[in-house]
């Protein structure tokens, strides 16, 4: 791989103009390529229910509800449950949408406007951040690379499509953000603080980056204890970064009354006392005690026995897994059938295409980085995107969200690659090396694998393909099957988990059932509805004033819960089993949602 030069400062400004405008260039061409198929995420989210409910969460935020409640009240039993989510993200969002209704005089028009401007204004500044780290990791060489693989990149793996208002986006931006900033803190003085800037905001955003915050500082950590002098500046800025805004974070987004309450799920009292003593006690140590390197080993040692004393002593609740308090149920009907929840060794069993989309370029990443361990020449650069290369491969084996992260990391590494080449077909011009450099690009490009998953998909599961998007299911997602639900009364409507985030995005209705492991009171008695008698569904009607019953054939869900109750209220509705306290609303079609109204007279 080439190795990056520190610019001078001239030289770093006409760099940044130039990473820049191949970011908006990149950003417009994706933004082609959705205009011109006329952006039809926004009337079918596909299945994408964090992003409609995130939409629903910012109109109650429009519409009065207050910052520090973060209630869903139109979810779950009566009264609702609490969300984890990040008010940080539902800001922006809601400000775009004042300000182009402000504009338009048209709040359907807004909304639509901020679904497509705020995926595209992350996707610009996250394709600006991994050329920025490619740069600073390899060089100018690098930079169209990561200008192509990494725009291909971030667009086929769909967080940042239009519609896309669930927060992953903002995290992978941020973590890329942190990242290419602490790979020039070297030569660029408020690099490292900004640095932790992000890496205390991409914790504030969700716990799922917990794994990448903790990579970040423990590199920085470790590189300060190995080299004081180098990186005493860096550390300490990034501490105080990282400190400072997770406490302005605390008390921008927790209420006064919550100040004392430790939940492992969202930025709570847990991860400000962590932040607030890991921050601190790291800028601490690079300001008092930077002569020797066992002084600082034995100095970050007793910090890091400090951070762990404090979450075993006051939050072990925090340690153990993510979904321990989960009902057994619901980890069997629901968590074990959501597809980004699924592990890489589920994916080779039961899905092996789709492990060439998302793990075969980290993976060459990874071999590129483990050559250049074992080639000599080992620095900073590769330290710092080796380690977070690594944890996010590690996450995504666990869990295949992670992906997303991998396949973003990896084109840094890639990206040197190809620049090598480059040079090398320069310097010596052949048939042979411009075939090896074509290659290269290939392999190094997430999009050619991704292709390949679907033809394996096509050549080898046609079946399950068939099973998993047919038309059926993605018709009960769209908008213009919700119709006829948008047009009746305001009420409760009893209806699968994976209905509810449509039902609230495009009607005025309440539902039970959702995909969010807090609403477990209401997920449970949903499946009670459906999983038992006709009988039982009618007293669950009845006591929980349930006006509607919305079914959709083709959902994957309701065959699994019909297959699990074969004789229950669900499978028989299935089947066309109609009980009589029942009426149809809509023409039972199996190919769009139905609706039943509850008679309770009968």
């Amino acid at each position: 791989m080439p190795d990056a030069v520190m610019p001078s400062k001239g030289t770093a400004r006409i760099s940044w103009r130039t990473d820049l405008m191949l970011a908006l260039l990149a950003t417009l061409v994706a933004f082609a390529v959705n205009a011109s198929v006329g952006f039809p995420e926004l009337t079918n989210a596909h299945g994408d229910n964090d992003s409609l409910l995130r939409l629903v969460e910012v109109r109650d935020l429009l519409a009065g509800q207050g910052w520090f409640d973060l209630y869903q009240y139109r979810m779950g039993l009566e009264g609702g449950f609490v969300m984890h989510w990040s008010r940080l993200v539902d800001a922006p969002i809601a400000a775009i949408i004042l300000a182009a209704s402000a504009l338009t005089g048209d709040m359907a028009l807004a909304e639509n406007v901020a679904q497509v401007l705020w995926p595209a204004l992350l996707f610009c500044l996250a394709v600006f951040f991994i050329i920025r780290g490619a740069r600073s990791f390899a060089g100018k060489s690098a930079v169209l690379p990561a200008a192509v693989v990494g725009a291909a990149a971030l667009h086929f793996i769909g967080i940042f499509s239009p519609g896309a208002l669930d927060h992953h986006n903002v995290q992978l931006m941020l973590t890329m953000a942190s990242l290419s900033l602490l790979l020039e803190a070297p030569a660029r003085g408020p690099a490292a603080l900004f640095s932790g800037v992000c890496a205390a905001l991409m914790l504030a955003v969700g716990m799922e980056t917990a794994p990448y915050v903790a990579t970040l500082g423990a590199c920085v950590a470790i590189l300060f204890a190995f080299d004081g002098d180098g990186e005493r500046r860096v550390s300490r800025d990034f501490g105080l970064g990282f400190a400072g805004v997770s406490a302005l974070v605390f008390v921008a987004t927790v209420p006064v009354s919550a100040w004392g309450q430790a939940q492992c799920d969202a930025f709570s009292a847990v991860q400000f006392v962590v932040a607030i003593l890991a921050g601190t006690g790291l800028a601490a140590i690079a300001s008092i005690d930077a002569a020797g390197r066992m002084r600082r080993l034995v100095s970050l040692g007793i910090l890091a026995l400090a951070l762990g004393t404090v979450v075993l002593v006051l939050f072990p609740q925090c340690l153990a897994a993510p979904y321990a308090n989960l009902d057994l149920r619901l980890i069997e009907l629901w968590l074990d059938h959501i597809d980004e929840a699924q592990s890489l060794f589920e994916l080779v069993v039961h899905d092996p295409a789709s492990v060439m989309a998302r793990y075969v370029t980290p993976a060459v990443a990874l071999v590129l980085m483990a050559l250049r361990l074992g080639g000599g020449g080992w620095r900073r650069q590769d330290s710092l995107v080796g380690a977070l290369l690594v944890m996010a491969f590690v996450v995504s084996a666990w869990q295949v969200r992670g992906s997303t992260f991998s396949v973003a990391l990896a084109v840094i590494p890639l990206s040197a690659w190809i620049a090598s080449w480059r040079q090398r077909a320069e310097a010596s011009p052949s048939r042979s090396v411009a075939l090896r450099m074509a290659a290269v690009w290939l392999v190094s490009v997430n999009a050619v694998w991704t292709g390949a998953a679907a033809a394996a998909s096509v050549v080898f599961e046609a079946d399950k393909t068939v099973a998993h998007d047919g038309g059926a299911d993605m018709g009960c997602l769209s908008q213009a099957s919700f119709a006829a639900l948008d047009h009746l009364p305001g009420t409760t409507v009893l209806a699968i988990s994976n209905l509810g985030s449509p039902i609230l995005a495009y009607s005025g209705h309440r539902v039970f059932a959702g995909p969010y492991h807090r609403n477990i009171a209401g997920n449970l008695l949903a499946l009670d509805a459906f999983l038992g008698s006709a009988v039982d569904a009618r007293a669950i009607a009845e006591t929980h004033h349930v006006g509607l019953v919305a079914l959709c054939r083709g959902s994957t869900e309701s065959t699994l819960l019909a297959a699990k109750a074969p004789q229950g209220f669900l499978a028989g509705l299935m089947r066309g089993s109609v009980p009589d306290w029942l009426e149809p609303v809509t023409q039972i079609s199996g190919g769009s949602v139905e609706l039943y109204r509850v008679r309770l007279d009968r």
